[in-house]
């Protein structure tokens, strides 16, 4: 049973160990049409719990063994705020972390429980996934458990905001003909410009799913990015962009793009030429675009 796994290597994140709450089997309260764990039937709650001393001894172990760790990342073989001691988990990690961050990963299924929202605030930062805006998205593609209403996660998600100080991430993961409709993506756009996070990463499959369900490719995330409101942070996550083919683009042209939709580094090598890299790179210079840094993600902007 593998409490903790990692080191793992992010450019966001840095050097990261997972802290799995749920070890032994798939808890949870989605059982998402794109996960890569086998489908299981959704709970409200954990059925197979570990003691917090177990957790934590773990934990301390393990800091032991990687002493330069930039992350510990709270999540699950499900859902981690279905187990049922996480505020006393978060207290005691937080007395033994030193300088090391403590992030969580969760679907935001129970984001409207006031007693969740005390316990994240406790947390360095918070990734919340909100894959669809509407209740008929949400039983399709993430077949939530009996009783969630997307509804509630939205209040619940704008309640949480106003309470926590810290980077707020919302992540949205596109899968094709399920949630990237135009009507869907305005949907998520309205609620997102309320809600005002730190970052959104919009991301596809890019491990085989339970289900057969598809991928969008890198193009049609750019054109779901251009989609959302401009003033709000989106950046690409994909590990699909060494497929795309560059181009020319001139002065104008990369003024206008940026004006559109901010692009990070990533964006810009996977979509510009060795010319049009230099252009940036000018503009840059000139003042006509800036760079800035959103939880540790970077964006060309339009100055």
């Amino acid at each position: 049973m593998n409490i903790i796994f990692g080191p793992i290597h992010s450019r966001r994140f840095g050097k990261s160990l997972g802290i799995d709450l749920s070890p032994s089997k798939k808890q949870c309260n989605f059982d998402c049409l794109y996960c890569e764990l086998d489908p299981a039937k959704t709970m409200k709650g954990q059925d197979e719990v570990l003691s917090v001393e177990t957790i934590v001894n773990a934990i301390k172990k393990a800091l032991v063994e990687h002493n330069d760790i930039d992350f510990l990342t709270i999540t699950a073989n499900g859902e981690p705020t279905l187990y049922p001691h996480l505020s006393k988990l978060i207290d005691e990690i937080n007395k033994i972390k030193g300088k090391t961050k403590i992030l969580i990963l969760s679907n935001a299924a129970n984001i409207d429980d006031p007693d969740i929202q005390e316990a994240l605030t406790k947390l360095d930062e918070v990734k919340l996934s909100l894959d669809c805006a509407t209740q008929k998205c949400l039983k399709k593609l993430d077949r939530s458990h009996l009783g969630i209403e997307v509804e509630n996660i939205k209040a619940g998600m704008l309640a949480f905001k106003s309470k926590y100080k810290g980077p707020l991430v919302i992540e949205i993961l596109i899968v094709k003909t399920l949630n990237d409709s135009e009507e869907e993506i305005s949907k998520l756009n309205d609620f997102l410009l309320k809600l005002k996070p730190t970052r959104i990463d919009i991301g596809t499959i890019d491990r085989p799913p339970a289900f057969d369900v598809k991928s969008v490719t890198y193009e049609e995330l750019l054109h779901i990015s251009h989609l959302f409101d401009s003033s709000l942070p989106v950046y690409i996550a994909s590990r699909k962009k060494a497929d795309i083919s560059s181009s020319s683009y001139t002065y104008e042209e990369i003024l206008e793009t940026l004006s559109k939709r901010p692009l990070t580094q990533e964006d810009i090598e996977a979509l510009f030429d060795e010319e049009s890299q230099k252009r940036v790179e000018n503009l840059l210079h000139k003042q006509k675009i800036k760079l800035v840094e959103t939880n540790g993600v970077k964006f060309y902007k339009k100055a």
